[in-house]
């Protein structure tokens, strides 16, 4: 009798499942998390944050990682914030930092240019009628991994926490977060 209350308090039930780990921060995920993801994938890495920029400084050799990727026959997207648009003018604002929002998002469209045309490379910005739901929430997808960071008030992305989720069907979290992205990817534009 005792065994069965104990073993579902410890054991994950198909609610929490798709949950592998929790961190306070994105910068407290282990360094190595982003670049295994991106390795891993074999059909799809959509970065749908909202900037992307620290891919290019934190994951060792990413555009040749890319440029890999992408000659194997994997999709790649991103989606960003317009470095021209009113919401990331009120979040530089909000941020208060000296590497602004736009310069970030411009990082990441130089290093983007940088690959060349590719196929199996996307690149789109958010519409401004979405900017506000990109701007607080970003969901990097690689295969069935998540990354999910949920942007807290005043905080830039690295302090903001991280939510790590594997998809195990069409109907949990995970199914959410990229039902979420991809409406954001249909309705925006190119960059």
């Amino acid at each position: 009798m005792i065994w069965p209350a104990a073993m579902k308090a410890r054991i994950k039930n198909r609610t929490d499942r798709e949950i592998l780990h929790s961190y306070p921060y994105r910068s407290a995920a282990p360094s190595t998390l982003w670049a295994e993801l991106v390795q891993g994938a074999t059909q799809e890495i959509f970065l749908s944050g909202y900037t992307n920029y620290f891919f290019f400084t934190s994951v060792p050799a990413f555009p040749e990682t890319l440029r890999r990727k992408i000659a194997s026959g994997v999709r790649v997207r991103f989606l960003l914030g317009d470095p021209e648009g009113e919401v990331t003018r009120q979040r530089e604002t909000v941020e208060d930092t000296a590497l602004t929002v736009s310069t970030r998002i411009r990082i990441t469209l130089e290093q983007l240019t940088r690959l060349g045309p590719l196929d199996g490379l996307e690149t789109r910005y958010s519409s401004p009628e979405d900017a506000v739901n990109h701007v607080s929430l970003s969901v990097f997808r690689f295969d069935d991994d998540v990354l999910v960071t949920p942007h807290l008030a005043r905080l830039v992305g690295h302090d903001s926490p991280l939510l790590h989720l594997r998809r195990h069907g069409d109907t949990g979290m995970t199914a959410r977060f990229h039902d979420h992205a991809e409406e954001l990817w249909t309705r925006g534009r190119p960059a």
